[in-house]
Formats: C-alpha cells, sequence, structure tokens
C-alpha cells in the first residue's frame, strides 16, 4: 500500500475515532474541562502526554530487541503509538491489544506470532510489576507520614504478590500449563486459521507455537539489561503520567505532593476490566475517587484534572495512534 494511501487511511482512522469520542463525552463538556484548567497548565500536559507516549517507545524497543535485531528507536516509537490506539479500542486495554500488536510485530521483525507474543508478554508483565512496586513503596511512605489510608497499601500490595504469584506458578508449573494452554488454543486456533487457510492448523503446529513462545520469553532471563530496560520504562511513563496529573490540578489551584499522584497513577488500571473503549467514565470515575480519597483533593478539581489529562490522553492516542498504526504491515492474515 502507497505511503499516500497509508496516511489517508490513518488519518481517517484518527479523525473517526476523535468524533466517535467527541460524541460519546459531548463536545461541549470537552470544552469546559480545558477551561476549567488555566492554559498554561493545560499547554504542559499536552507535551507531558506525549512524551509519555513517546518514553512507552523504549519498552517497545526493548522488548523487541530479541526478536531478529528488533527495531529502530524511531520504528519503536511508531508501535508504541499504534499500540496506544489499539489500547483505546481494545475492552480490556493493553491485556487484549498485545495480541493485535503481537501481529504487526511478527510481520515487522520476520519472526512468528509466538514469538512475538512471548517477548510482549513478558514486557507487560514487567512493566507492571515495576510500576506496582514503586507504588506500593511510595504508599508505604505515605502511610507512615500519615497521608495514605491502609486499603491503599493492601490494594496495591496485594496486586504486586498477586504478580509474583502468577510468575512463580508460571515457571514451578510450566509444563501442566502448556498441556492446558495447548488444549484451549487448538480448537481456536483451528477456526480461526481456516478463514484465510484451505488447511487449518492442527495440534502440532499448536505446540510448535507455544514452544516458541516460551523460548522467547525465558530469553530474558540471560537479558537483565533489557529488563531493567523495561522496568525503567514504565516507571518514567509513571513519572510522567504524575506529572501530568500533577500541572492539570496546580491549574485547578491545587497543591498536592508528587510523590502521592506518582503512587496513584496504576490504581485506575483496574478499569481496564469494564468493556469500554479506553475505560472512559470507570478510570476517570478510580482516578479521581484516589486523588480525593488518598490526596484530599477536592472532589471538583480533582474531576477537572483528570479529565484533561484524560481527553488530552485520548486524543494523542486517537489522531497520532491511528496514523501510526496505518503505517503498520501485517493487516492481511497470512501476508505483509
Amino acid at each position: 500500500m502507497r505511503r499516500s494511501v497509508r496516511f489517508a487511511v490513518g488519518a481517517v482512522l484518527g479523525v473517526g475515532a476523535l468524533a466517535a469520542y467527541l460524541l460519546y463525552v459531548g463536545p461541549q463538556q470537552v470544552f469546559d474541562r480545558a477551561t476549567g484548567v488555566a492554559l498554561w497548565a493545560v499547554a504542559v500536559v499536552a507535551v507531558l502526554v506525549v512524551c509519555e507516549a513517546v518514553v512507552d517507545g523504549v519498552g517497545v524497543w526493548a522488548s523487541i530487541k530479541p526478536l531478529n535485531g528488533g527495531l529502530s528507536p524511531r520504528r519503536s516509537v511508531e508501535f508504541a503509538l499504534a499500540g496506544d490506539f489499539f489500547d483505546v479500542f481494545s475492552p480490556a486495554g493493553p491485556v487484549s491489544s498485545e495480541p493485535i500488536m503481537a501481529r504487526f510485530f511478527s510481520v515487522e521483525t520476520g519472526t512468528d506470532y509466538s514469538e512475538a507474543l512471548g517477548v510482549r508478554g513478558v514486557a507487560k508483565y514487567v512493566k507492571s510489576g515495576a510500576q506496582l512496586l514503586v507504588s506500593t513503596l511510595l504508599v508505604g511512605v505515605l502511610l507512615v507520614g500519615g497521608q495514605s489510608p491502609t486499603f491503599v497499601l493492601v490494594t496495591v500490595g496485594g496486586a504486586v504478590a498477586a504478580l509474583g504469584l502468577v510468575g512463580a506458578v508460571v515457571v514451578v508449573g510450566r509444563d501442566p500449563l502448556n498441556t492446558g494452554l495447548v488444549a484451549v488454543a487448538t480448537p481456536v486456533v483451528g477456526v480461526v486459521s481456516s478463514l484465510y487457510r484451505e488447511e487449518p492448523h492442527g495440534r502440532a503446529v499448536v505446540e510448535r507455537a507455544v514452544s516458541r513462545f516460551w523460548e522467547r520469553a525465558l530469553y530474558f532471563r540471560e537479558a537483565p539489561g533489557l529488563v531493567g530496560l523495561i522496568a525503567v520504562g514504565g516507571v518514567l511513563e509513571q513519572l510522567l503520567t504524575a506529572g501530568a496529573l500533577w500541572v492539570a490540578l496546580a491549574g485547578t489551584g491545587e497543591t498536592v505532593v508528587l510523590i502521592a499522584l506518582v503512587a496513584l497513577v496504576p490504581f485506575p488500571q483496574a478499569a481496564s476490566v469494564v468493556p469500554i473503549p479506553g475505560s472512559l467514565g470507570a478510570y476517570d470515575v478510580l482516578l479521581a475517587g484516589a486523588l480525593t480519597v488518598v490526596a484530599g483533593v477536592p472532589t471538583a478539581n480533582a474531576a477537572a484534572a483528570v479529565l484533561v489529562v484524560r481527553t488530552l490522553g485520548l486524543l494523542t492516542s486517537l489522531g497520532v495512534g491511528g496514523v501510526a498504526a496505518a503505517f503498520l504491515r501485517g493487516w492481511t492474515p497470512g501476508g505483509d
């Protein structure tokens, strides 16, 4: 597909998504959100939101490095932006968008789908673990200082423990887990592959794919530098999002301790279980509520700041991310 056509398709995707978002929320409400916060704050938040989207490219670059040398820094940023686009449209956010993105990663690097899914699965696990660990430590500090309710520490600490438990189960019980994966995936793969192949994939193909998945996932045991880079990239994203919230709150006249915002940023990710594109409404309510309960921010100020950050974030993901998604190779099953 010619680049001009790709750009046109991306523009249609981006503009169409923006229009749908504005219709869902209401143009007047979006305008009110922007005017409810000082204009200087809106401008700074916009810059921080874009920086956060670009920094996501660090984790993409590090995670894809094992696949035939990986991607260039520029392409890593493009893939990160495209991933943000699919994060918005996938009901479960990154959980359901990564299987979509794995297709494009595999085509770009000339590797198997399962290999791409393996490295990206590790990346999401490491990134989430790093962010939640930072949150747990900071909430502990706030709790000692009397600035955080105990249930917040229990929540984020419990999430870290759950991640650790999942990791332990995967490592210790990999063989029975593989058997279960093959049993569940074989009929699904057979049905999907029958849509574009005369001879659908069978159990042997699924077994080889699962084997390649673990081969790539376990590669990171020998590449601690890449694991550390993924974790650092995730924490940088967390800091930039917290910084955007801090600036937006300052634009409403409210001053909040920055570490409290850093600690709370991963908290609303639970909203991704709500089957709504971009977790519209659910994410906003959880984050604004956390700001009020933990940081003592007045409800109106918290809502205004969160909605400004979220609006600018979604506009970036849909607009810029839509164009980036159109330039991905691999839209046709079985071909480039």
